[in-house]
């Protein structure tokens, strides 16, 4: 389990074109991002789950140094072959890791429902496996529900010099509550937790961060801040909690 640090920084939305132009001697756009307005982008969507006594979301406020939360991730826009992960993203101490297991986004209900999930995962490896059976027993063990649908468009880079270095601009996050998992692809009724921000990523393997990636920090007298969009989705909506 290879465990990476993710440094977080908001960002006006009006300073995106000046920390392009920055990070831009030092990375590549995403190979297998598409392509909007001449930038690499595609939009990440991910259902939250929680316990009735919302331990994610508390856990996060108290500062605990090791969590975790669960979600259902997918990518763009509904087709007939949407590939979607269950994914368990765990803290622990200052570094981070994901359990993660494929499957078709017409199949994933009836996983979730009755926890039969071999039939129907796409990559069956012992990894993916330990992965999926791994998220259906935190899900059942712990009464887990869909509480937060989170989406937004993100703008990924690669470092030139090292590509497990990773530059991510994460751009319109938006939240809503309560979702069902057919809804994963739906686009309304969202409110906007950082609304006029942007969320910047970077993502490293190996300690210290990147040189050129801590000038910019620097020069941009950025922040490292403890930013979950889960949480912050779940506190734009008081009755959630």
């Amino acid at each position: 389990m290879k465990l990476r640090y993710e440094r977080k920084y908001l960002v006006p939305n009006n300073r995106l074109n000046e920390l392009r132009n920055a990070i831009k001697p030092f990375v590549r756009p995403d190979i297998y991002a598409g392509t909007t307005d001449n930038h690499p982008q595609y939009t990440v969507r991910s259902i939250y789950f929680d316990s009735a006594h919302r331990h994610a979301v508390f856990e996060k406020i108290e500062g605990l140094r090791d969590r975790k939360k669960l979600r259902i991730r997918g990518y763009d826009k509904l087709k007939e072959d949407s590939l979607v992960f269950t994914e368990i993203k765990r803290k622990i101490s200052n570094r981070i890791c994901k359990n993660r297991a494929p499957f078709l986004y017409k199949n994933i209900a009836n996983v979730l429902e009755t926890g039969n999930y071999e039939p129907f995962l796409l990559k069956n490896t012992q990894q993916t496996r330990d992965d999926a059976a791994r998220f259906l027993y935190n899900q059942k063990r712990f009464h887990m529900e869909p509480v937060n649908l989170i989406v937004y468009n993100r703008e990924p880079y690669h470092g030139k010099f090292c590509s497990d270095t990773r530059i991510t601009f994460d751009k319109d996050i938006r939240s809503r509550i309560y979702p069902q998992i057919h809804e994963l692809y739906d686009d309304v009724d969202f409110v906007y937790p950082w609304a006029g921000h942007f969320i910047m990523e970077i993502k490293y393997y190996d300690a210290p961060m990147p040189s050129w990636a801590k000038s910019i920090v620097w020069e941009f007298d950025l922040k490292a801040e403890a930013l979950s969009k889960y949480v912050e989705g779940v506190l734009c909506h008081p009755l959630v909690y």
